[in-house]
């Protein structure tokens, strides 16, 4: 119920449940109706101009055009540069690859040295610090570290094509991918650091895992991973700069396609009713020669019979 009559304007309390006004007699829930209604359908249009508005902004934001179609491929196929092996830390005892499944490294994989990380973060922080946080182990974990946050970042300007498709003109991805090369670029920096920490070093452990004359180096998996990484930026700058069409523009398409789906509909239900009719038709002629034909088969008999009695 209203706070205040719509007619009069008399206030109205919460224990007033009737329906007419106590002052004007007027009833509230049926008053002006029609202008309510009216009022509903203007707000209804609104609200379905608004989500055809969203609607056409986020499929042109992803397939609008070739270059866009290209665009989520390129953006998507990064993702493969993290499957293959980044660096390995090899040595007479063990060796830990730089990839995340350990397809393409004889050793312990990332996952591997994760867990061994989650489960006790101490023993790895305690050999970093027996280190003096400049030895291969420590330029090992940063080199693992970036390599997280690269995939990180390209996670993130994925997504912000799917979240950022009011705005198709923006350059938020193109940022987030250049942090993305960025990092991959530190992690390789960091494993040839860990690599010059190692000739000085006889051995040491990589958190529970025991290394002795170790070496590390970069394997090819980064540089297939920086050149995904560098297209899907290039086509994310491309999109940013490419003219985007305006709501109207989108709308007037969605309408013509709107158009073009009710013709071909209204063709297809002509078609159909036309076939209904020839087949009423067809089964009513098939009939009729039924019928005369038995009505024909009838009067041959009769004919026969008649016959019979005149002889």
């Amino acid at each position: 119920m209203a706070s205040t009559c719509p007619n009069c304007g008399r206030i109205l309390h919460w224990y007033e449940v009737k329906a007419e006004c106590k002052e004007c007699g007027v009833s509230i829930p049926n008053f002006n109706w029609e202008a309510r209604l009216e009022e509903d359908n203007v707000k209804a249009e609104k609200a379905f101009q608004s989500f055809y508005r969203t609607l056409n902004l986020f499929a042109y934001s992803i397939w609008g055009t070739k270059l866009r179609i290209a665009r989520i491929i390129f953006s998507f196929l990064p993702a493969i540069g993290f499957i293959l092996p980044w660096a390995a830390v090899k040595s007479d005892a063990q060796s830990v690859g730089l990839d995340i499944i350990g397809l393409f490294t004889d050793g312990k994989s990332l996952i591997d040295v994760l867990g061994s990380f989650f489960s006790d973060p101490g023993l790895y922080f305690t050999n970093m610090a027996y280190e003096g946080y400049s030895g291969p182990l420590t330029y090992a974990m940063l080199s693992i570290l970036f390599m997280l946050l690269s995939a990180v970042f390209i996670v993130v300007a994925f997504f912000l094509i799917l979240f950022t498709f009011k705005k198709p003109k923006t350059k938020a991805m193109v940022v987030f991918d250049i942090i993305s090369i960025l990092c991959a670029v530190v992690s390789a920096v960091m494993i040839t650091l860990s690599n010059s920490a190692c000739a000085g070093t006889q051995g040491f452990n990589f958190g529970d895992i025991p290394m002795y004359n170790a070496s590390a180096s970069v394997s090819w998996g980064i540089f297939v991973a920086i050149a995904l990484l560098l297209v899907a930026t290039v086509f994310n700058a491309l999109v940013a700069k490419a003219p985007a069409k305006s709501d109207e523009t989108l709308e007037e398409e969605r309408l013509a396609r709107k158009a073009v789906k009710e013709e071909k509909e209204h063709q297809e239900a002509i078609k159909k009713e036309k076939a209904r009719h020839e087949a009423e038709k067809k089964a009513a002629e098939e009939q009729a020669k039924i019928v005369a034909d038995a009505k024909a088969k009838l009067q041959a008999r009769e004919e026969k019979k008649n016959k019979k009695k005149n002889k």
